[in-house]
């Protein structure tokens, strides 16, 4: 048997462990500071309400803070922020995020003509992921929170993989499933050695805006903080269910704008400070 031959193309050894891998080096998003990602391995539990209004909090609270929805087949933040139209081109083609509440944003929203969908394969994905990690003019920021799309797949992989970033969030409610698939994006997270800021349980509690009364229309978070108990991850806000915080996300003025004296905005607020501290934002109030 010849040896040499199954050595040909493998690396030499002493070669850095991600070159072992052939993973590329992860650089960080030029004009960037801190990097937030925020996740969830399932559809429907608002994490890009989440991720916008932690933007919005970051902004409020006096940092430089961009957007960036990674969701390539159904981007959310032209409607969160009600923005539209194809942002311009930099002299040095870079794309120009849309602004908007004291946000930079970009997404692919931007890039695709309304209503039309989306269907491409692996590659096309690739290089659209690509030009939103490395060709946009930040200018600048203190913080961009990163909407990555519902699952444990490509994008995620792929952020992990090419990009510093340092922390990430993960979203879910009550509900079993929910919690289920947090694990997973959890475990991600943990493998490509991104560090984990913690979960985030969203419509923790239905708050009743007649009668004030609180139900737990998802169960009442057992299964959440016996998972962050056992996965020793911390559980960073619970966020409630109030149909406020809906109408304002689909009229394109997130709660965090639109009432920002509100005790639901307020769940958002501390989240933001909580994260700064961890990610070492230094504080601005």
């Amino acid at each position: 048997m010849n040896t040499n031959s199954h050595r040909q193309g493998l690396p030499k050894a002493g070669t850095p462990p991600r070159l072992q891998r052939r993973l590329p080096d992860r650089t960080p998003i030029k004009g960037v500071a801190k990097v937030v990602v925020v996740s969830s391995a399932k559809g429907g539990v608002g994490k890009s309400t989440v991720a916008a209004n932690l933007s919005l909090a970051f902004a409020r609270q006096g940092y430089r803070t961009g957007i960036l929805d990674t969701d390539i087949f159904g981007p959310s933040i032209p409607v969160l922020f009600n923005l539209s139209g194809e942002p311009r081109l930099s002299n040095d083609n870079m794309l120009v995020p849309m602004s908007n509440y004291g946000v930079k944003t970009m997404s692919m929203g931007y890039l695709v003509p309304e209503g039309q969908v989306v269907a491409w394969r692996g590659l096309m994905v690739s290089r659209a992921l690509t030009q939103l990690l490395r060709d946009v003019a930040w200018d600048g920021l203190d913080v961009l929170v990163m909407d990555l799309p519902p699952g444990t797949g490509d994008i995620q992989l792929s952020i992990a993989q090419q990009v510093i970033v340092d922390g990430a969030v993960v979203v879910t409610t009550p509900h079993t499933l929910a919690v289920q698939d947090a694990v997973r994006g959890i475990q991600l997270f943990r493998k490509a050695n991104v560090p984990l800021l913690g979960v985030v349980q969203n419509m923790s509690v239905f708050c009743c805006p007649g009668c004030q009364t609180e139900t737990h229309i998802f169960g009442k978070g057992e299964g959440v903080r016996k998972a962050c108990s056992e996965l020793d991850v911390p559980l960073l806000a619970d966020i409630p269910l109030h149909p406020f915080i809906g109408d304002d996300a689909h009229r394109g003025k997130p709660t965090v704008v639109s009432e920002p004296e509100s005790s639901r905005a307020e769940a958002f607020l501390t989240l933001a400070k909580d994260i700064g501290a961890k990610i070492g934002l230094s504080s601005r109030t």
